[in-house]
Parts: C-alpha cells; sequence; structure tokens
C-alpha cells in the first residue's frame, strides 16, 4: 500500500495519535517474545475491526517504524516516519553533531531536502531553521518531527523544489540530494537530485553549505580544493560524507575522519578528529609488534590512515594501512588495539589447536585481503571456553598471517 497525505494527516491527528498510544513499548520494555506476539496479534485484530485497511496498515507500520527508529532517535516513540524516511535520515548524534558546526549564531539556517526532519530537528533545538522539501508528506512529518525534538523551538517546513529557491548570499544551508533520484543508488554526485549542476549554481548564491553524501561518494575533483571533506563515524559504522563550504570549512582542501561518542542518542557527542591529507603508508612492515591497530571506518574511507600512522609512530602491516603495529599501548578512538598473543602463519588446525589451549570460546573473526568467510570459519574451528579473543587474518606478501590476540582499551 501507498498511503497518502490524508492518510498521514489522519495518523497525525487525533484519532491516529490515540491508535498510536500506549502501542510502542519503551526501551527495556520486560515481557518475554511470546506475549509480546500475542498483544501484537490481538491489537492488529482491534484495528482491523474498527478501520480500514489502509489506516490499518498505517498504524501497523508506524508501530514497526518506531521501533527501528529507536536506533537513531531519543524520542522515536513520539515520532513519525515513512521506510524510505527512517532509512535516509540522519541519526540523532550525527545530527547533533552537524548542528553544532551549522549553528550560524542566531541566524537562520536552511535544511534542504530535509525529508523526515532528522538534521532539521537537531538544527531547530539550536537556533532558528527552515526545512524545504519537495515531498509533501515528508514535510508534513518534518515539522512534527522538529516539534517533538525541542519544544517551543523556532522551525518552520515549507514545500517547494529547492531548485527554485533563491539563496541569500549570507543564508548558511544543508543540503541533502537524493541519492536514488533514477530508482538505483549512485555515488556519483552529477546523478543526485538536485544534480552538481543546480548544486553549483546555488553556491554561487550562497558559498556557506554543507552537502550531506554517502561515504562512498565520488566528490567532484574540485570539491577537493575548494570544501573540507568530512566522514562521520559513530559505534564504528561510517556514517556519512559532508562537503563544507564557505565560512563552514574549517581546513579548506583537508579531509577530517570524525569519530563521535556519546552514551545515549540524547547527549551531546564528543568528537575526535584526525585532519589532514589523503595518504595510506604505500609500504607494509614485516615485524609485528605488541599490538595491531585498526583504524576507525571513518579514518579508512577518508584516506587518512597514513596520518594517523604518522601521528602515532606506527608502521603498517598491510599494504594501505588496515592494520597497523607498534610496541606502545596508544589508546585513540580513531582506532581500535589489539594485544597480540600468538602470530603463526594460517593453518585452521594449528589455529584450532592454540584457540584451545587458550580456551578461547567467545571469538572475534577480523580479515583484511583474505578471502575467507569469518562465519565459515568459526564453524570448521568448532571453538570452545569461556575466554574472549580476537583471530585476525591478513595478506603479507604472498601468505596469509594468523594473529590471536584479545581487545583491549577503547571499545567503538
Amino acid at each position: 500500500m501507498n498511503p497518502t497525505y490524508d492518510d498521514f494527516r489522519w495518523l497525525l491527528g487525533n484519532e491516529g495519535r490515540a491508535w498510536l498510544d500506549g502501542t510502542s513499548a519503551p526501551p527495556g520494555a520486560t515481557g518475554s517474545a511470546s506475549a509480546r506476539a500475542r498483544s501484537d496479534v490481538a491489537f492488529a485484530a482491534a484495528l482491523r475491526r474498527e478501520l480500514s485497511a489502509e489506516q490499518t496498515h498505517l498504524v501497523l507500520e508506524q508501530i514497526e517504524l518506531r521501533r527501528r527508529g529507536r536506533a537513531k532517535f531519543a524520542l522515536a516513540d513520539r515520532m513519525f516516519f515513512t521506510r524510505m524516511g527512517l532509512e535516509q535520515a540522519t541519526d540523532q548524534i550525527v545530527a547533533t553533531y552537524k548542528a553544532r558546526r551549522l549553528d550560524d549564531g542566531g541566524g537562520v539556517t536552511l535544511d534542504l531536502c530535509c525529508g523526515i526532519g532528522g538534521d532539521l530537528a537537531a538544527l531547530g533545538v539550536k537556533g532558528p531553521a527552515v526545512g524545504v522539501d519537495r515531498n509533501r508528506i515528508h514535510a508534513l512529518l518534518a515539522r512534527e518531527n522538529a516539534r517533538v525534538a525541542g519544544e517551543g523551538s523556532d522551525v518552520a517546513v515549507v514545500v517547494g523544489d529547492v531548485t527554485e529557491l533563491h539563496l541569500d548570499e549570507n543564508v548558511v544551508w544543508h543540503l541533502d540530494p537524493d541519492r536514488r533520484a533514477d530508482g538505483r543508488r549512485s555515488t556519483q554526485v552529477a546523478l543526485h537530485s538536485p544534480g552538481l549542476d543546480a548544486i553549483e549554481r546555488m553556491r554561487r548564491q550562497s558559498p556557506h553549505a554543507a552537502i550531506k553524501l554517502a561515504p562512498a561518494a565520488d566528490p567532484p575533483a574540485a570539491w577537493q580544493s575548494e570544501a573540507e571533506l568530512e566522514w562521520i563515524s559513530r559505534q564504528h559504522e561510517c556514517r556519512q560524507l559532508v562537503a563544507w563550504f564557505g565560512h563552514l570549512a574549517d581546513r579548506p582542501g583537508l579531509r577530517r575522519a570524525t569519530v563521535l561518542r556519546a552514551k545515549t542518542l540524547a547527549d551531546e557527542p564528543e568528537a575526535y578528529c584526525v585532519i589532514g591529507r589523503p595518504g595510506r603508508p604505500r609500504e607494509a612492515s614485516e615485524q609485528i609488534g605488541r599490538y595491531v591497530f585498526e583504524p576507525d571506518p571513518a579514518v579508512l574511507a577518508a584516506d587518512l590512515t597514513g596520518v594517523l600512522a604518522n601521528q602515532h609512530a606506527l608502521n603498517a602491516l598491510t599494504v594501505g594501512g588496515g592494520y597497523l603495529t607498534g610496541d606502545e599501548p596508544v589508546e585513540s578512538p580513531a582506532m581500535a588495539r589489539f594485544e597480540v598473543l600468538e602470530s603463526l602463519p594460517f593453518d585452521r588446525r594449528r589455529v584450532k589447536r592454540l584457540l584451545a589451549e587458550r580456551q578461547i570460546g567467545r571469538l572475534e573473526i577480523k580479515t583484511r585481503g583474505v578471502a575467507i568467510q569469518p562465519e565459515t570459519l568459526r564453524c570448521d574451528l568448532r571453538v570452545k571456553g569461556d575466554t574472549a579473543g580476537v583471530l585476525l587474518l591478513m595478506r603479507q606478501g604472498e601468505s596469509v598471517t594468523a594473529l590471536v590476540a584479545r581487545r583491549v582499551g577503547y571499545l567503538p
């Protein structure tokens, strides 16, 4: 079913809210899965007795989306989503961090192609903001979600085509172009909507822009020198790439890998940054130090492993710097640290014997440059025991090296 604008207006109205109230159990709610399933079945039956098929589908889908939305938003149980809107929305921690950088000291910030309002809600908490989206349903939900996020915040939402706007030369704006303009996901900015020509025209009107892209996007060559390109990660996953222009770019021409940490979705995140020019270690060391380090996905995506290695006097174990090594216990949110217990040429029987000797049964398997499926290998090893450990497999020259290690220090 494809809900209409009027369907969502009903959902946001008194009757729709009444059906939603009390149906989304809060995070950490107790009760068995079977009990919850019976409750869900009974509730669905009640919906079908009282509502149309379209309304029943809309309520049940919204309950499901709110449950999924808890991974992104602290107040997900009061927010409204579409399936696509939730998938594309910036999560609350990343949005809060971006809003800090976009804060214009009291001026209005524009959020163009605002979707269901992930970024807009965070902007509204910081100051006045205006969201624009050509999807009437998303604009309706963005307005409500911004209200939920910041009671009394100064947020307006307009339905319209952002390419038809004329931007004031000093306005700060954020853009989240559609990466599926022709129905297929693309990493080429020229194939986004708005496309590159429209974005460049908007930048000529006002240069103070933040453009959200996928982490794997291929920014235009001109942006490499004009913008500060920032890859942002949270919980060991690179979430997005942002191209900062104008006075929003702290370091034009450089790259930034930012690792965000927060105890809860509602907290202001701490940001740890690696900044520099792209470059990977060109040579791999054959010597394995006491520790092995794995750069954060944001560092890898930004191609800043060379900068990170130089900062901490580490050597690359693999060409490209997927794993670094050293003898000092460097502590950094920008990389995970493993203490090496054993090193050997990879052989399933020898590795299995080592794991058994150390009673490593809670095993994490990580690979770099090796065509081995971790879950298949785990079944082959049939590990037993209560000790936690990590098996690192990497290609060194023509051979595969196995490291038995334990994770220490910062947990992403």
